[in-house]
């Protein structure tokens, strides 16, 4: 039974998720060092942390760690060249693509009511495209980094089923999936690393990759893992918004950043759908589909009640 401890554990995480885009803009790394150190940081976080993490390896991670580990490089990129907002909604898309690959490579068949949802989160991705937005100092190339963004989503999509992949194979028969953490952390590093060095820093810079590594992956989703499995999956959504709501916040309040009125718009109806559709979904069908339970991929088929993507 859900617990008021369980329901702050999740609104954490999602706190804590949020403040990717902010604490990435905040460092002068490059994009390359930042996915690589972060990263690095991450797998060990949460490798030592968690016996969860040192336990259920198995060949399976190895692809699922590689779709991860290109939605945090991506990630990364995109929020170095365009701004917060335009990163975590365009990625938001994900369930789009979930949804058109579904029955091709898992053999799960497109409901009617899913059209409507595509439709909705398809118009609001090309809201993002309407304008050329200027330069800024926190965005200096929008247009690359907004298309960088897509690729994150279509990756994270890739990685949401590639867990349901792994569930339906026992690659996670017991619930656990932070081996899948550990090794897509740990491949980001290592691909980003030849990029990332040689790496002369500020003091300020290395601090920024601590806290990115240590708690904005790291300790959010142990925080996750924790709550999310004691709470209903709508409501677990709809704490998860948090997220997406707070990202764009950060970085208008710390650097001063402001999306386009098109990029909100498009924000807007990507999130409504997503919410929409998590409030149809059933707890007995519900799958890795819904935008917000993203912080919550970590997890397998095996508590897939809990989740909506």
């Amino acid at each position: 039974m859900a617990s008021a401890r369980h329901r702050l554990e999740i609104l954490g995480a999602a706190l804590l998720f949020s403040t990717g885009g902010a604490a990435i803009k905040a460092t002068t790394l490059t994009s390359w060092q930042v996915a690589s150190f972060r990263s690095g940081v991450a797998a060990l976080t949460v490798y030592l942390v968690a016996r969860q993490a040192r336990r259920g390896w198995s060949w399976h991670v190895v692809p699922v760690g590689i779709a991860y580990a290109a939605t945090l490089t991506l990630f990364v990129a995109a929020n170095k060249l365009t701004t917060a907002a335009n990163t975590i909604f365009l990625q938001s898309t994900a369930p789009l693509y979930v949804l058109l690959l579904s029955p091709l490579l898992l053999r799960e068949r497109i409901r009617p009511r899913d059209v409507g949802f595509m439709a909705v989160v398809a118009l609001g991705m090309l809201l993002f495209f309407v304008e050329r937005p200027p330069a800024a100092a926190t965005a200096p190339d929008p247009r690359t980094g907004d298309l960088l963004a897509l690729l994150s989503g279509v990756f994270w999509a890739a990685t949401i089923m590639g867990l349901r992949w792994m569930g339906n194979r026992g690659g996670a028969s017991d619930g656990n999936t932070l081996p899948t953490i550990v090794a897509g952390n740990a491949i980001a590093f290592l691909a980003c690393l030849p990029m990332a060095l040689p790496a002369h820093a500020a003091p300020v810079d290395w601090a920024v990759i601590a806290y990115l590594g240590t708690f904005q992956i790291g300790v959010a989703y142990l925080l996750l893992g924790s709550g999310i499995r004691h709470v209903p999956a709508l409501e677990a959504s709809t704490l998860l918004l948090l997220e997406p709501a707070l990202n764009p916040f950060w970085a208008w309040l710390v650097h001063g950043e402001r999306p386009g009125i098109w990029s909100i718009a498009g924000g807007i109806l990507i999130l409504g759908a997503t919410i929409a559709r998590t409030a149809m979904s059933s707890p007995p069908s519900a799958e890795y589909e819904s935008t917000e339970v993203r912080q919550g991929v970590m997890k397998s088929a095996r508590v897939r009640e809990c989740e909506n993507r």
